[in-house]
């Protein structure tokens, strides 16, 4: 059958939609088999064309300003601003009423975490697609139940007894009574009772989070076997009685005191995965023998060196190669579907997950599977082939996802050789007084290497001994802490608050005047703006006044407050109250909900609704942000124009200190690169260009060619802000070469306000992705200053050491120490990164001539040294002196020529610094000497002289301390006699 199944897949590169083998039926009386992509389809039409709702493409993994998550882990991530009545009312999410979408989801890190269990079974994924159906205040319960009941028995042709029900049976202790509305309902649809089954809080009651909307749920459940009754098997964990589809009904808020009150707005929220449909549907018992997978499977095996997937789990899968199977067959997807939407393997939060990710897949790819290096990456293609149909974005990203794997894949098998070293240098350094392994050395190489800690596990096992289990815990607990955005005390207006207002009808803020002002004389000129108190939020809850000092939300018909929002700062300033001009409340942060604006303050001298205010900018603030956000503009620009335009925006974010700006780069740029992008951005700053900013209907400004945009949701009618070109030039379809982005940021009115811009770090924050941070202004000019002064010392450190060599060896040494301090500098000092790159190189080569240089007077003077001491002792067995010099290095070369000289003798030699009383010390013993250890020699007297020493049994050094030479130098021979004659 599997032979029959592969041959019928060829070629890989034909349609989407698959017909697979008529022979495998998932029910008696049922149509074929039919594809994924064709169940999928059935899924998205019934719901657009015979039920009404609007078609949504799915999100990008990557959640959109929702720092709780690392990846998009549901169908409602995006529909997030609606169910919390936060969603901007002129953009269109705030219309829709009955939506369905196929959304890519992954559940790998956080609270939805599948990644330990994928393999070992046959139904966890990290990737997955959630097939979903949403009415936002439209229909409710029993519209949601007969659409579900209907596809699913009707369109599907899933016989109704292979199907249970279960619903919300309430909980006393929440005050929250059984969903017997949704029995009902249930009833009359025709479920039999003993099939429509009652349960708790954990399995029928569903919450956003520890606040917000939730709601009852109704979950159906199919039955694999059929002829019998399987109500005990439901919720009960079994693989042959398996949960298809959830349909939320949030009908609660959960406030922070865990109270629940009604939502103002009822809605649904219905959720089924793909891959366990499609398993039903094609009569698999595995998500994996379906045609969402098989042609992976297949093209894994032609890559790999072990035998057809069998299906095996548990004890019947010994070698764990279908273990493996699956691994590779699940991550491919997960790494290709991350990458395609800009998530790139790194070093924290999904970057770091999806890099786990990947050495996962490689781990099993090639220790168990067997596959030649390169074999994970040429997986891409069929993933594409599979899912490139609905999400096209893998064809355009196919290359550089590719490109991007093999070299993560080389640089890990790279570090799982350095960590086998590491792991076996440790082993044979630990005696039998180390019990454990250390803990602190399995951490480092988890986290700086990679390295599996399963895999240091396995390799201990085999040689008898186990890390520090409980150090190990320690660490795991101290570095697992996921670093997240913390709101704090934020003032945010929740779902009910938001309803409240507007059934009290206040209308949404005004915030046009934050556009309103103007350029004279060289000088912004921003107006007065004086405002009405509509409504004050306190705690949780909307209230009429606050007295003096408590911390509040304020909503005025009017501001000239920018709201944080498209990566640029909120604005700062205060109000004063009329009849208190004298007494301000500072805002301390601005941000918009819902068509509010809610401005953040602690207020003075109490507040009310119907107060007067005056709002006060800060206008230095408010000019900075305008010349950043401006200047970024003006950088994706320059880097479209001297990148080419497969280059792509992946963040930014603007204040009044800098501005960074995230953008796709397969490598980080090279000094021309750097330079021709300044040259562009200032040639646009010098040509003074007017900035031009207009609203216009979202769908016609999509038409503009050229346009930039990034994944958000956009208001409608959106700004469009263009330099140098007018707007209305460019909805004409004029074809120009010139800076147009959807943007509600504030700009300048002009490029020549930016004065200049300087490029001060880029760096590859992960493989794909350039972190660039630019000053402008001022602070440029600062740059590009410093920058001056670093490359003079640079040129005058070069010209001192290209002229004639240092007569002494510390003259040398101080040349080499002006050389690391000057390096340190350029590191650390602001300049332009094309600059600081060039700098960096010459002074790389200038190390290493100093060094050299160094090297060899340190041997010239340990030849001398070691020539005197060797005419004082003779060639004894025991050679124990004293010399005089700051340089441990030449201590321990003296000690190297000495023994050279002299192969027999035991040799240790300590330098005394009378200034600060350190003594360096240096020792070797013959090959042949076994009484004597030299790092036990040097170990001894260091600890003697309050130090520490290390190194081999032939050789070692270290440092210590004393006032008294000769006791130290007395110490140490005493302890090498004793140890000889032992």
């Amino acid at each position: 059958m599997f032979r029959l199944f592969i041959r019928r897949l060829r070629p890989l590169s034909g349609p989407a939609g698959l017909v697979l083998s008529r022979s495998a039926r998932p029910f008696s009386g049922c149509p074929p088999e039919r594809s994924a992509a064709g169940i999928r389809r059935t899924f998205l039409d019934f719901f657009q064309q015979e039920h009404g709702h609007l078609l949504v493409p799915s999100a990008p993994i990557r959640p959109r300003g929702d720092p709780s998550l690392l990846f998009v882990n549901a169908g409602m991530n995006q529909f997030k601003p609606l169910l919390l009545g936060t969603v901007d009312p002129r953009s269109d999410m705030a219309s829709y009423r009955r939506v369905v979408n196929s959304q890519k989801c992954v559940r790998a890190g956080g609270k939805h975490n599948d990644l330990e269990d994928v393999g070992r079974g046959v139904a966890h994924h990290t990737f997955f697609e959630m097939l979903g159906s949403w009415s936002f205040g439209d229909y409710f319960k029993e519209e949601a139940c007969l659409m579900a009941w209907s596809l699913l028995t009707e369109h599907y042709g899933i016989p109704a007894d292979r199907l249970y029900v279960s619903y919300f049976a309430g909980d006393a202790a929440s005050g929250l009574r059984a969903d017997e509305e949704t029995r009902c309902i249930w009833l009359d649809i025709g479920v039999p009772p003993t099939r429509l089954l009652p349960f708790g809080l954990k399995e029928n009651f569903w919450e956003m989070g520890e606040t917000g909307p939730c709601g009852p749920c109704t979950e159906i459940h199919y039955d694999h076997i059929g002829g019998r009754d399987a109500a005990v098997l439901v919720n009960a964990d079994s693989p042959d009685v398996v949960e298809i589809w959830n349909l939320v009904f949030m009908q609660y808020n959960r406030e922070v005191d865990h109270r629940l009150r009604p939502l103002p707005q009822f809605s649904v929220d219905t959720g089924m995965g793909l891959e366990r449909l499609v398993s039903v549907l094609q009569g698999k018992r595995s998500n994996y023998d379906t045609d969402l997978f098989m042609p992976l499977l297949h093209a894994i095996h032609q890559r790999s060196k072990v035998g057809p997937y069998g299906g095996r789990t548990g004890a019947a899968d010994q070698a764990k190669v279908d273990m493996a199977y699956r691994v590779v067959a699940d991550h491919i997807r997960t790494l290709a579907v991350c990458m395609a939407d800009g998530v790139h393997p790194g070093m924290s939060g999904a970057e770091l997950v999806l890099r786990r990710i990947l050495r996962r897949a490689v781990r099993f790819c090639v220790e168990v599977l067997q596959a030649p290096q390169g074999a994970l990456a040429s997986l891409v293609p069929t993933v594409t082939h599979i899912l490139g149909g609905v999400y096209p974005e893998l064809h355009r990203e196919e290359d550089q996802i590719m490109d991007m794997i093999n070299e993560n894949e080389a640089h890990f098998l790279s570090s799982l050789q350095q960590g086998s070293r590491l792991i076996l240098r440790t082993l044979d350094r630990m005696d039998d007084k180390h019990k454990f392994f250390p803990a602190a050395v399995a951490w480092s190489l988890h986290r700086n290497l990679g390295f599996p800690l399963d895999l240091v596990d396995l390799m201990l096992e085999e040689r008898g001994t186990q890390v520090d289990r409980e150090e190990m815990d320690r660490l795991i607990a101290e570095n697992q802490k996921v670093a997240g955005v913390q709101s704090g005390d934020q003032v945010m207006l929740d779902v009910v608050s938001l309803a409240e207002l507007r059934r009290l009808a206040v209308p949404h803020t005004d915030d046009s005047l934050k556009y309103e002002y103007q350029l004279e004389r060289e000088q912004y000129v921003f107006p007065a703006c004086h405002a009405t108190v509509l409504a004050l939020y306190e705690g949780h809850s909307l209230v009429s006044e606050v007295t003096d000092g408590q911390r509040c939300g304020v909503i005025l018909d009017q501001t000239c407050f920018y709201s944080e929002q498209g990566g640029q700062s909120h604005d700062c300033g205060y109000f004063t109250r009329e009849g208190l001009q004298d007494v301000p409340i500072p805002v301390e942060g601005v941000v918009r909900a819902g068509g509010y604006v809610v401005h953040q303050v602690t207020a003075a001298e109490g507040l009310r609704t119907g107060d007067r205010v005056q709002l006060h900018l800060d206008q230095v603030q408010r000019v900075s942000c305008m010349v950043k956000h401006t200047a970024t503009h003006i950088l994706n620009f320059a880097l479209r124009t001297v990148l080419g335009p497969k280059v792509q925006q992946r963040g930014s974010h603007v204040s009044a200190e800098r501005l960074r700006f995230d953008v796709s780069v397969p490598v980080s740029l090279s000094v021309s690169q750097l330079q021709q992008t300044e040259k562009c951005a200032h040639d646009i700053i010098s040509a003074n260009q007017i900035i031009y900013s207009q609203e216009v209907p979202l769908q016609r400004a999509r038409s503009i060619k050229g346009l930039r945009t990034v994944d958000e949701v956009y208001p409608d009618p959106v700004r469009v802000v263009s330099l140098g070109v007018p707007v209305s030039e460019l909805l004409d379809e004029t074809e120009r070469q010139t800076s147009v982005e959807l943007c509600c940021g504030t700009h300048l009115l002009q490029t020549g306000s930016v004065q200049d811009l300087v490029i001060v770090s880029e760096r590859q924050m992960v493989k794909g992705i350039s972190r660039i941070i630019a000053v402008t202004g001022r602070e440029a000019a600062q740059a590009r200053e410093a920058g001056q002064v670093l490359s003079q010392d640079v040129d005058s450190l070069s010209a001192r050491l290209t002229g004639s060599a240092p007569s002494s060896l510390e003259s040398a040494q101080n040349l080499a120490k002006e050389v690391g301090i000057v390096l340190n500098a350029v590191d650390n000092t602001p300049s332009p990164q094309w600059q600081r790159r060039e700098l960096q190189s010459q002074l790389r080569t200038l190390q290493r001539t100093s060094n050299t240089r160094v090297r060899k007077l340190e041997s010239r003077e340990a030849a001398v040294r070691a020539q005197a001491l060797l005419e004082k002792n003779g060639r004894k067995d025991l050679i124990v002196d004293s010399l005089e010099t700051d340089s441990l290095s030449v201590v321990m070369k003296t000690v190297n020529q000495l023994s050279a000289s002299s192969p027999f003798s035991h040799v240790m030699l300590l330098s005394h610094q009378r200034h600060s009383g350190k003594v360096l010390c240096a020792c070797q013993v013959p090959k042949d000497s076994t009484s004597l250890l030299a790092s036990d020699w040097a170990v001894a007297v260091c600890h003697h002289l309050r130090g520490s020493a290390g190194g081999s049994a032939l050789v070692a050094k270290g440092t210590g301390n004393s006032n008294d030479i000769s006791e130290a130098l007395s110490w140490a021979e005493q302890f090498a006699r004793q140890r000889m004659h032992q």
